[in-house]
């Protein structure tokens, strides 16, 4: 009885329990990205169902009967007799344990093997070396590994995908020269250096060292690179004037101090010209102050342009001086003086000819006719008061006269002594009347023009005195 139980029970065993291949098998992608799960069987099971579950395999994702369902898709090899399972738009969630399964008829188990997913983040990473260097020169950055990783493939990539590092590889350790890119593996430090030669600013940007791990995810380091313009210790814009001196200063650094010092012209450095040889170019070197000047005597037009200068032959980089020197005419005023009878020695400005024109219309009118106006006000006044001043004195003159010579003369009334004062003040006043005469009569003449308002008002003065008396 109980050898026939054994018997029961070890047939139940091999009848129920599940059948499992003793391999493990790990599979690794990235977010966004698909991945692809292979699985084998073993011969004489071309013809079954193939299927691919997760976990306890209460839920099977997909089946070889219906090929796609859902980010599933399944396909059979019968010739190599392997089955592979795609799952695209991968997610985190994705990540964990999976079964390849043969489905088999009968009260027999179908046939498992387990696979390991991991899904990574499509990025990297949380920190970065950083490096500087210059256009023309070269740049080494080292990152380092694992010591399990020794033997693995070492590669460089530019971004931060990890994704589509390795498929992008700038250099791999297989291949230890491509183009101006250098890798050389040091196990002993389990250190892998990238060099860059020849840089340009294209240069500049995020790179990931990453050691491959397959099946694993890949492992990265990330670099971030920055490529600055091939350009100087200083730079400075110097002016000069066309036949006179110009001095340019170029400092150097203190170690330099028995370098050769050196000038040359020219928009590139690579394809300037040495300057040295015009002898109206001399260098002097101040080693106190660590600087050199270099003086140009009697400028030229086409001595403008980019200089540099420097004190070390080799070119490296804040070893040296840009100098951009703009070059003028000096700027000359002469004056032109006209005489009667000459002409002038150049034309005339027609800016100048307006302004003048505006002087003497809009400024020149106005002032001669207030001049002139006032003038004539002023003299005016005076006539009005010198003649009043005459008549006053002629009337009285010609009263005492009047009782003088009032026997000889009975004729003479007052109102023609008035009318012809001018006379009688002549004939009774003798030499001094008569120049005071012609002093007014000359008075008279210079102001009959412009005084006749005057005239005017000094009669009606005259007239209301006469009707007083």
């Amino acid at each position: 009885m109980l050898s026939l139980q054994h018997v029961v029970l070890a047939l139940c065993i091999i009848l129920t329990c599940v059948t499992r291949a003793a391999q493990l098998i790990i599979v690794s992608g990235y977010e966004g990205y698909a991945v692809n799960i292979s699985c084998s069987y073993s011969e004489g099971y071309e013809d079954y169902e193939k299927y691919l579950c997760m976990s306890s395999c209460d839920d099977v994702l997909v089946t070889t009967t219906e090929a796609k369902k859902g980010r599933y898709f399944i396909s059979d090899d019968r010739k190599k007799r392997i089955f592979t399972t795609t799952i695209s738009n991968l997610t985190r969630r994705d990540a964990g344990t999976y079964w390849c399964a043969v489905t088999r008829t009968g009260i027999v188990k179908d046939i498992y093997t387990e696979v390991k997913l991991e899904v990574g983040k499509d990025s990297c990473c949380d920190q970065s070396t950083r490096h500087q260097s210059y256009e023309e020169s070269a740049v080494s950055f080292s990152c380092p590994y694992e010591s399990k990783d020794q033997n693995k493939l070492k590669y460089i990539c530019r971004g931060r995908q990890p994704s589509t590092c390795l498929e992008q590889a700038l250099i791999t350790s297989d291949n230890k020269q491509q183009d101006r890119f250098n890798l050389t593996d040091d196990k002993q430090t389990r250190k892998f250096t990238v060099t860059i030669t020849s840089l340009t600013q294209e240069d500049s940007g995020s790179y990931l060292c990453g050691v491959h791990r397959k099946p694993e995810l890949d492992v990265f380091t990330a670099v971030d690179l920055e490529v600055k313009e091939w350009c100087c210790e200083e730079s400075s814009q110097q002016s000069g004037i066309v036949g006179h001196p110009v001095t340019l200063q170029c400092p150097y650094p203190p170690q330099h101090r028995y370098n050769r010092k050196f000038i040359c012209k020219g928009n590139q450095r690579k394809n300037c010209s040495d300057m040295m040889s015009d002898d109206r170019f001399s260098l002097q070197d101040n080693v106190s102050l660590s600087s050199f000047l270099i003086r140009v005597t009697k400028l030229k037009a086409e001595d403008a342009g980019t200089y540099w200068c420097g004190s070390d032959p080799q070119w490296r980089v804040g070893n040296y001086t840009k100098i951009q020197l703009s070059v003028d005419f000096q700027h000359q005023t002469s004056t032109v003086v006209t005489t009667v009878g000459s002409k002038p020695t150049s034309p005339p400005d027609k800016h100048v000819t307006d302004a003048a024109h505006f002087l003497s219309v809009g400024v020149i009118v106005p002032v001669v006719c207030v001049i002139v106006l006032l003038t004539l006000t002023f003299s005016s006044v005076i006539l009005c008061k010198y003649k009043s001043h005459k008549v006053q004195g002629a009337g009285v003159e010609m009263r005492w006269n009047q009782t003088k010579e009032a026997e000889v003369d009975d004729v003479i009334s007052v109102p023609d002594v008035y009318e012809n004062r001018d006379m009688v003040v002549l004939s009774n006043q003798g030499t001094s009347k008569q120049l005071r005469a012609h002093y007014q009569n000359d008075q008279d003449s210079v102001y009959q023009n412009s005084a006749s308002i005057g005239d005017i008002y000094c009669n009606e003065d005259y007239t209301t005195k006469k009707a007083k008396r």
